[in-house]
């Protein structure tokens, strides 16, 4: 399987009104801390991958996941091989990531906002020393067709594709920080 995303820039109140208009099922609002983390051997930066740990806490707790994100895929959107999965305690998986040579190397905070629509999950991210983007995501084995269903939910919610962002929000915070590598 792919995740298939698409991140535009954008203010959230005419994309929150859209999404109420098409009957979208809001799912909810969370606060995420993601951080990445550096391979001991290789630079995730020229290979385009990313490992990473994140805290997810909404009202009715916190849970962690562990995430390794594979190089993008194609040009036309940010299509990559991801493969996720929770584990109980975040710190013991932290101190067993930093045991096995990697280190801690960048912390992404945002509030995100969720709809879901067919088989599209629609996020509202506001990220700490980013902005706000409108990330339109699936997971498909045809990209494709995945792709071309978020472009067309994209033009719905009033957003232009062609002002797709495929950077990553760790990349983009590194480049407000006047760092190159991602």
């Amino acid at each position: 399987m792919y995740e298939v995303e698409l991140k535009i820039r954008a203010d959230h109140d005419p994309v929150r009104e859209r999404l109420a208009a098409k009957g979208a099922d809001p799912r909810g609002t969370v606060e995420q801390e993601d951080v990445y983390y550096q391979h001991p051997t290789r630079d995730f930066g020229e290979t385009d991958e990313a490992l990473r740990l994140r805290r997810e806490t909404d009202d009715d707790g916190s849970a962690t996941v562990v995430t390794y994100k594979g190089p993008l895929v194609e040009a036309a959107s940010k299509t990559r091989r991801e493969y996720e999965t929770g584990v109980a305690d975040g710190e013991t998986m932290a101190r067993a990531l930093e045991a096995l040579g990697f280190e801690r190397f960048e912390t992404v905070r945002k509030r995100r906002e969720r709809f879901a629509h067919g088989d599209y999950t629609i996020a509202l991210d506001a990220v700490e020393g980013v902005g706000d983007y409108v990330e339109v995501e699936t997971e498909a084995d045809a990209v494709e067709s995945a792709r071309e269903g978020a472009v067309e939910l994209l033009v719905e919610l009033g957003l232009d594709p062609d002002d797709q962002v495929r950077t990553s929000y760790l990349g983009l915070l590194l480049e407000d920080d006047g760092d190159t590598h991602e």
